[in-house]
């Protein structure tokens, strides 16, 4: 079971702050926008007496609702088609176990979600990647160059979309080509959409949900927390049309009882009542954030980073040796302004030995004003780094 490469450095951090230094976490997404209130009137309304267990697959009323509001956009579910997870960490974790025997392997894009590392490890899944290249903004390949590397033991294509790490928002000809190999040879197409709401620049996100045919492959799981600003509730949802597949899912949600039956109340208040208000706004703020963050990066020399088109992450090529001994390095030996800067190097999001060292995962999860002064510091850490000697 590998340990998380994003919190690998977290002892370094408290160390740092334990010595009075400011750090700027640009190494988690762990945005500081405000919870939707609606999550809070959910919680603050809760008046059962007794906090029981909910179904396993989640509360009826909550399932119902996401449903409905899915159905919106045309997809025709029904609420058992959708299964609430705790977290959409837990309901990537029961697609792996669900889908797959051990030994069967999954095509994946990479850099990819670091943590799909240990999902995949936990059902003794093998995630065999195909690398995209940050000269191409991380496009997907050619549907014909993936399909040479479809073997016998292929059971699935994952992505993520919007991706983390690198904010890249697949196309909806790029998912017609997945969806076209999926189909040729009988694989899931599994989704991790959980940065769905979070697209910009006059652009939309295409689930694979509206893909035709794709009734008995597509996998999507999505994440109240991320789509709510509620990261410490932990609440998600895996969604596909595909009973046999659901009602082994729902075999893994039972020997884990139920999500938090508290955690739904809450969920199912911002489902009901945020309006797209809240949802403009959080999107109006990262894309300020991001365009104050790539525009410093673009701006130091030898730093390459492509704009994001969805989510809150970026992906940036620095002029360094090792990305895992530079960010470590920052932590342990720069200050600026008595501040420093915690990022994810980028080799903890490959699984192609040797890709990575020169890259960083940055979230742009703070303010603007925080974000300036920690890209000046990563402009003087690079300087003081490389001028060691």
């Amino acid at each position: 079971m590998p340990a998380s490469p994003i919190r690998r450095l977290v002892p370094y951090a408290e160390a740092a702050k334990s010595s009075g230094t400011v750090v700027y976490h640009l190494n988690i997404g762990q945005p500081d926008i405000a919870t939707a209130p609606a999550f809070w009137d959910g919680i603050a309304g809760y008046r059962e007496k007794v906090l029981s267990y909910s179904h396993s697959a989640g509360l009826a009323s909550y399932r119902q609702a996401y449903a409905q509001q899915l159905n919106q956009k045309g997809y025709g579910l029904s609420a058992d088609d959708v299964l609430i997870s705790t977290g959409g960490s837990e309901a990537l974790v029961m697609a792996m176990m669900a889908c797959f025997d051990p030994g069967d392997e999954i095509l994946i894009p990479e850099p990819f979600y670091a943590n799909y590392n240990g999902f995949a490890a936990m059902g003794g899944v093998v995630l065999r990647p195909f690398t995209t290249l940050i000269e191409e903004n991380f496009a997907l390949p050619a549907v014909e160059d993936l399909a040479g590397a479809v073997g016998p033991r292929t059971r699935a294509i994952m992505i993520c979309n919007p991706n983390n790490p690198t904010g890249t928002l697949y196309t909806r000809q790029e998912l017609a080509g997945l969806a076209a190999l999926a189909k040729a040879h009988d694989l899931f197409l599994i989704a991790d959409e959980v940065y769905r709401e979070f697209v910009y620049d006059g652009l939309e996100h295409d689930s694979i949900l509206s893909l035709e045919g794709m009734e008995e492959h597509a996998v999507v799981v999505e994440s109240t927390s991320k789509m709510y600003s509620a990261c410490g509730a932990r609440i998600g949802a895996l969604i596909t049309r595909n009973r046999e597949l659901m009602g082994t899912v729902l075999k893994y949600a039972q020997a884990r009882l139920s999500p938090p039956t508290l955690d739904q109340a809450g969920a199912l208040s911002a489902l009901l009542h945020t309006g797209r208000d809240y949802f403009d706004g959080v999107r109006s703020e990262y894309v300020a954030r991001r365009n104050t963050m790539v525009q410093a990066l673009n701006a130091l020399p030898g730093v390459q980073c492509p704009l994001p088109g969805g989510a809150f992450y970026a992906v940036a090529r620095l002029p360094i040796d090792d990305s895992d001994a530079f960010c470590q390095w920052m932590l342990e030996h720069h200050r600026h302004e008595g501040a420093t800067v915690m990022m994810a190097p980028a080799t903890g999001f490959y699984a192609t030995p040797g890709l990575g060292k020169q890259e960083v995962r940055l979230a742009y999860v703070l303010d603007q004003e925080s974000l300036v002064r920690a890209m000046d510091c990563l402009a003087t850490g690079l300087e003081a780094y490389n001028a060691r000697g």
